[in-house]
């Protein structure tokens, strides 16, 4: 996708359009079932009647990612959000939005973010589409944390206003809609979170702090850390791409270009747990999502041997601990 595409609003119209939770004319019914996705809020239509409420959602342990769009030009008032960080990316149309004192004109050149704390009124013009990521405060709070190495001097409070003509502002526009991308695709948030949607959704966190100037934005950037390293994420996308293969550690600290002690402690940082458990846990998971199938299912040695277990024993014995049933027993 070119910046033009994303500055004109060439965007795939299909995000997520697979989790529909809202389809509706009714103003009423709008607002209570985006209220319960979001907060309670006031909605009303400022011009016309051709309400087309339409609320695609994705839901992961801290984020969840919308595409919503009301057809009609409406005023929406939820106040303070609470527990939630918005991040808004107008897909189609524009709005005006009133957050932290500041009016931003929000558009395919310019995103907004919501902070929790702060009140907020918005005008969605007609037309006008976005997609949300919603982001619980208590999750970037501790990725935040654990860039830092300590606690937090106070709430994180993002500039509302996020440039997408700006290279931070478009790269954080292109990890989102990767992850709506791959969600859709049912890549990401299938089904039960595995290792890759604990990653995907720290990930998305650690990006949006590293490029959304905020209160603690030069306290990040001194102390940016090895787990957003490009040697971390050469290691992770070489345990993916060979899970099947037979690893020890000396490979995977050879392919990142770490040593063996660095290695380890950048994923003790990341995932509080070793490389090879690291690669263990990524082989059981994918083993019961090829397990989950409903159709062309494969037989339990057929999974094993394939994400790169040897011995039917300690496959059975590591399934069963980290899921609770037998490999067999998945449905």
């Amino acid at each position: 996708m070119t910046d033009a595409g994303l500055h004109s609003g060439a965007v795939d119209p299909g995000l997520l359009a697979g989790f529909p939770i809202l389809r509706t004319r009714d103003l009423s019914e709008a607002r209570e079932v985006v209220g319960r996705a979001f907060c309670d809020h006031r909605l009303d239509i400022r011009q016309g009647t051709d309400l087309s409420v339409s609320h695609d959602h994705v839901s992961g342990q801290g984020l969840s990612l919308n595409a919503l769009s009301y057809g009609a030009e409406v005023e929406i008032d939820p106040g303070q959000l609470g527990h939630f960080y918005l991040l808004q990316f107008p897909v189609a149309g524009a709005a005006r939005v009133w957050h932290r004192g500041e009016e931003v004109d929000a558009s395919t050149r310019a995103a907004t973010i919501l902070n929790p704390d702060r009140d907020t009124r918005m005008i969605w013009g007609e037309g006008c589409r976005k997609l949300l990521l919603q982001m619980d405060r208590h999750h970037l709070e501790q990725v935040a944390t654990g860039l830092l190495g300590g606690e937090m001097p106070g709430p994180i409070r993002f500039d509302p206003r996020v440039d997408l003509t700006r290279p931070d502002g478009l790269r954080l526009m292109r990890r989102v809609m990767s992850a709506a991308t791959a969600a859709t695709r049912g890549e990401l948030w299938a089904g039960r979170p595995g290792l890759q949607e604990a990653w995907a959704e720290r990930e998305l966190a650690a990006e949006l702090l590293m490029l959304q100037p905020s209160n603690v934005s030069h306290m990040l950037w001194r102390e940016a850390r090895a787990p957003l390293s490009r040697e971390m994420r050469r290691a992770l996308d070489y345990l993916q791409a060979n899970m099947a293969e037979p690893i020890c550690i000396d490979d995977i600290a050879l392919e990142a270009g770490l040593n063996v002690r660095s290695l380890q402690i950048g994923f003790k940082a990341a995932f509080d747990r070793s490389p090879m458990r690291y690669l263990r846990d990524l082989r059981l998971d994918a083993a019961r999502y090829r397990l989950s199938r409903r159709t062309n299912r494969e037989s339990v040695t057929e999974v094993a041997y394939s994400v790169g277990f040897s011995h039917l024993g300690r496959f059975s014995r590591d399934y069963r601990e980290r899921f609770g049933v037998s490999p067999s027993a998945t449905s």
